[in-house]
């Protein structure tokens, strides 16, 4: 949060050597009647491909806070929210309940072909966690980590964990940043 109405938001996203060749192929591939994205080729996104062969997106976008929350279609999105408290102080939250139940449903519905490649892709994303932060002037309140500066918040979460259902956060992750 850089004031009381805008913001800053910032994501990366590291693709393992042992899978981004693969993107990168199929991103290239294309051709006629193949519908595929390039990775990270978006406006604001910036692609920095490893040494290690593995690539890192990093997707910056600053503004208006509610123009943070928008989602794919330019709607707002509801997975996060940007809420004044009192004057100069910002309620910053994340829902985590839909994150966890999409990408568990897209690991698989349960059946036992799922369940055999569910323990495919596990070992892929041992060791690997979504990290959430929020930073600020000051943080007051938070049900995250909070920093010992006090200026950001962050809560880590285990991939494996939302594979299985089993991550252990609350429905949601919030900060409240005084910008005054």
């Amino acid at each position: 949060v850089l004031s009381a109405t805008t913001g800053k938001a910032t994501t990366s996203m590291t693709i393992g050597a042992d899978f981004y060749p693969m993107i990168k192929q199929m991103s290239e591939a294309g051709g006629e009647g193949v519908k595929s994205e390039p990775f990270c080729a978006k406006d604001g996104e910036e692609l920095t491909e490893n040494d290690d062969g593995s690539a890192t997106c990093v997707t910056t976008k600053e503004g208006e806070l509610a123009t943070l929350t928008e989602g794919e279609d330019g709607g707002p999105s509801e997975d996060a929210s940007f809420t004044e408290v009192s004057p100069g102080v910002i309620r910053v939250a994340f829902k985590t309940s839909d994150m966890k139940s999409q990408v568990a449903e897209g690991a698989g519905g349960g059946s036992a072909d799922d369940a055999q490649a569910m323990a495919m892709i596990k070992p892929y994303f041992e060791g690997h966690t979504i990290s959430i932060t929020i930073k600020g002037k000051k943080i007051t309140e938070t049900n995250m980590t909070a920093s010992d500066d006090g200026t950001s918040a962050t809560t880590e979460i285990p991939f494996n964990d939302l594979l299985d259902g089993k991550a252990n956060v609350p429905d949601e992750l919030y900060a409240i940043v005084d910008t005054n």
